[in-house]
């Protein structure tokens, strides 16, 4: 866990927990052959790697559409009507991780440019929200996914014989 200093400012903290929440996602996959991050242990799409690529429509969705209000062909990638959740067999473990990385640089580039307090219309129910906002909802919806992925993980581990 990544330590923060007693002195820093309210961004700061916003920035290294959602930096944390990241990684812990990312860390959920690290290691894992191709076939064990498309393991389905759940009824629903949830796999290891499809976690990541939802985690990057998210940075799309929150970061680029919504606070960065660019056009979509403007984002760095698509807008996924599926949310992520669908991998094909061409997507790699790495380059899915890696799209997940270049969206959140975009998002972190976004973000410097604003203060916390910039608004921007929720996209599903029109209420105004700011960028501190978006903040704590993506450092909320990264950590609960990195929780599904170490749920994921601990399976798969424990199906190859690890502990």
């Amino acid at each position: 866990m990544t330590s923060t200093p007693p002195a820093c400012t309210e961004r700061e903290v916003l920035e290294t927990l959602l930096d944390q929440a990241r990684a812990d996602l990312i860390g959920t996959v690290r290691g894992l052959s191709e076939s064990a991050a498309r393991s389905r242990l759940v009824p629903s799409a949830t796999t290891p790697i499809a976690l990541i690529k939802h985690a990057t429509f998210a940075e799309r969705l929150w970061f680029q559409r919504t606070l960065g209000q660019l056009p979509d062909e403007e984002c760095d990638g698509p807008l996924w009507p599926h949310g992520g959740f669908e991998v094909t067999d061409a997507e790699t473990v790495a380059g899915v991780v890696a799209e997940f990385e270049g969206a959140s640089a975009l998002a972190r580039s976004i973000a410097a440019r604003m203060p916390l307090d910039e608004t921007r219309e929720h996209p599903h129910t029109g209420a105004v929200i700011s960028l501190r906002w978006i903040s704590v909802f993506m450092t909320a919806e990264f950590a609960r996914h990195a929780g599904h992925g170490d749920i994921l993980r601990e399976q798969i581990d424990a199906s190859n014989g690890m502990r």
